[in-house]
């Protein structure tokens, strides 16, 4: 863990559009800076840094946050990962509560994975494999591929090195058999793996002698887990979020000749199928996703699982499936891009690919299986949102040659994205404005108007109580089309704001039945004697 007082350290030396400019073209406007939002795509600028806030905020997307939040959602890293990333940047020294430990995680999987390239070097056999699939040398250093040599090699290349070699069974180099210590990597062609921040982590092997598991990985470990890893996705990441397209792929050798050939946003999954927990990462940028599986029972199966995840999450994209044994790799190679370019440009969207591959299950022309079909697919849509079940009802009737009002839709489906019909107030907005901008004026502001006062805007006033600094704050204090309030001006504007309420309070008072006459006599003398003073121009402290 890094220590708080370390991160307080580096904060200190942060300076927003210092850090942001050095991934972003930033022009001075004003008091602030502009940009192209980087986090969607816009060709007027409507991204604002402000030095003296030291926040950013974009008026498109609605991103926002500080140095740190930025380089974070910028690199799509976690948390420590920026920081330390910040920290390499402005050379600013960090302390671990378990001080050394992990940099010498990283040493064992660095220096072994150089190992294995040397070897790869000399090593005949693996070379001539990976140039009989079509792979350059340039690819090759790309993906630093790799060769694991014989268990005792491994070994003694960490012994002679003096590593710890408990740290190297913890990492997946090495493992404890009833024989004692072997490498969990022997005779087979290296792939190393890397976690978003650019770190290796672990590996992928490929036999070349034989052996029954073609493909292994480094098992799990405290910084391997190939459940929320894509292979590739370092060297993709910056495509993926260019193109805002991230291709899904089986194998390493797919990933590394579809770069080869010009598709730089191709991953693959490391032996496993997509999960729940590729998701958030798959989520980054919002990129349209294309699941690219080879057409064998496993590769269908898996990209049905695939397209219902997928779509259950709203993900934009589709499905391509690969036939006649080919994958990716072998079209590469057979020189087919152009036709690859075409493939990958229309592929079947999840939803039509899921239905299609319930109602292929079974023989439609019997009534008994027809009705089953119907059923399954109707209970896949009802996972769907409303949009996604009013537009695909009607494809399920078209497919099962059925009436429409057979498929059912749900009634309660939760609306993800609806749209905010509030009306906006540009006066309560100036307001809040002004006290985010000078926060000694809350204390002032505070004995004479609370939330209920606010028609339009109660939820960001109530926020700014909780929470004066909140990110969904700044916003409104970047936008330049509010104005900023001098004492004066936001005195005359909570003057307009109090006798808008206290003139609504008169009416309801009046109509109250729940009051007794007593008591309705005395909140109207309390109302009425606020609007007197303020029609004097004079602010009234809040007692009702």
């Amino acid at each position: 863990m890094i220590t708080k007082d370390s991160i307080e350290n580096l904060k200190n030396h942060l300076d927003i559009v210092d850090v942001v400019s050095q991934f972003i073209e930033l022009k001075k406007s004003g008091a602030n800076f502009k940009a192209c939002c980087p986090f969607h795509g816009e060709s007027t600028p409507s991204f604002v840094v402000s030095p003296v806030k030291q926040i950013y905020h974009c008026f498109g997307c609605g991103v926002g946050g500080d140095s740190i939040k930025f380089v974070m959602e910028y690199e799509k890293l976690s948390y420590p990962e920026t920081i330390e990333k910040l920290a390499s940047m402005y050379n600013v020294s960090l302390n671990y509560d378990n001080n050394n430990q992990k940099k010498q995680d990283l040493k064992i999987l660095e220096d072994v994975n150089k190992f294995y390239q040397k070897l790869f070097v000399n090593n005949k056999t693996a070379k001539d494999y990976i140039h009989s699939r079509g792979i350059s040398e340039f690819s090759i250093e790309k993906f630093e591929i790799g060769f694991a040599p014989t268990s005792a090699d491994t070994l003694n290349f960490l012994k002679n090195n003096y590593y710890n070699l408990a740290e190297a069974k913890e990492l997946g180099v090495i493992d404890t058999g009833t024989n004692g210590l072997y490498a969990r990597f022997i005779e087979r062609i290296t792939f190393p793996i890397y976690s978003l921040n650019g770190k290796i982590v672990g590996f992928g092997g490929r036999t070349i002698t034989g052996h029954n598991a073609k493909y292994v990985n480094s098992p799990q470990t405290k910084v391997f887990n190939k459940s929320k890893l894509l292979y590739g996705y370092n060297i993709a990441k910056e495509n993926i979020y260019k193109k805002n397209r991230i291709i899904i792929t089986e194998g390493y050798l797919d990933v590394i000749m579809l770069h080869q050939a010009g598709f730089n946003t191709a991953v693959a999954t490391l032996g496993t199928a997509l999960t729940k927990d590729h998701l958030p990462l798959i989520r980054r940028g919002e990129p349209q996703v294309i699941v690219a599986y080879d057409g064998d029972g496993a590769g269908l199966n898996a990209a049905f699982k695939a397209s219902i995840m997928l779509s259950q999450g709203e993900f934009e994209g589709g499905v391509v499936i690969f036939g006649e044994g080919k994958d990716p790799a072998d079209m590469v190679k057979d020189g087919k891009v152009e036709e690859l370019n075409k493939i990958f440009a229309n592929p079947k969207p999840f939803i039509n690919y899921a239905i299609d591959y319930i109602i292929d299950k079974y023989d439609i022309n019997n009534p008994s299986q027809k009705q089953k079909a119907l059923l399954e697919a109707n209970e896949y849509l009802k996972s769907l949102g409303i949009i996604y079940q009013d537009e695909y009802k009607r494809y399920i009737a078209q497919k099962l040659n059925v009436r429409e009002n057979l498929v059912k839709v749900s009634s309660d489906v939760i609306r993800k994205t609806e749209v905010n019909l509030s009306k906006i107030d540009i006066a309560e907005l100036c307001i809040i404005k002004a006290i985010l901008e000078s926060p000694k004026r809350l204390d002032t502001v505070l004995d004479i108007i609370d939330s209920s006062m606010f028609e339009y805007h109660r939820d960001e006033f109530e926020l700014l109580l909780e929470d004066i600094n909140h990110q969904s704050l700044n916003g409104i204090i970047l936008n330049d089309k509010l104005e900023s309030y001098d004492d004066i001006r936001l005195n005359s504007e909570l003057i307009i704001l109090l006798h808008k309420f206290y003139s609504k309070k008169l009416t309801s008072i009046k109509y109250d039945d729940t009051l007794s006459l007593k008591e309705k006599g005395i909140s109207l003398r309390k109302v009425q004697d606020s609007l007197r003073q303020l029609k004097q121009g004079k602010l009234v402290n809040y007692n009702l």
